[in-house]
């Protein structure tokens, strides 16, 4: 995968408040796209995520090349204590973290194993291209006063 474009001018790479995750997510996907827009919709605060293009300078910055290989090429999320999360357990985490009834719904998805919840998600990643296409735009459309949560 290439590295995106920086979505947003930027100074410099910021670090998250205390206790806040990075999303990093794919800049060519329709579905990371969307899960962006809906974290922004249920994250009102702004407390829990910032967001930043895989394989940007941030998560050049804050990924350990050691931690990069390998990881998928859709979501990942470095929480606020450093631990990288991939796939379904990404997924989980996001939300966990989210404002609403958003927690009751990682519970239960939590109770499907691993192997499982990893497999669809999994599926989902290989064929999203061909069945949601690919976006032009490496950045989700997003107000601009929700720009300040975004990294490059």
């Amino acid at each position: 995968m290439e590295p995106s474009r920086a979505c947003y001018a930027f100074s410099s790479v910021r670090s998250p408040a205390a206790k806040q995750a990075i999303i990093f997510y794919d800049g060519c996907c329709v579905i990371c796209h969307g899960l962006v827009k809906f974290v922004l919709r249920h994250d009102r605060t702004g407390d829990a995520f910032r967001f930043a293009p895989l394989r940007g300078a941030t998560f050049n910055a804050r990924v350990p090349p050691d931690q990069r290989l390998g990881l998928a090429d859709s979501v990942v999320v470095l929480t606020w204590d450093n631990r990288v999360l991939t796939r379904s357990e990404g997924i989980l985490y996001i939300l966990r973290q989210l404002e609403g009834s958003w927690k009751s719904l990682a519970a239960a998805l939590a109770m499907i194993p691993l192997p499982v919840r990893d497999a669809v998600y999994d599926v989902i990643a290989r064929v999203r291209y061909r069945v949601f296409g690919r976006t032009r735009n490496s950045c989700p459309t997003v107000p601009t006063d929700l720009l300040r949560r975004f990294d490059p």
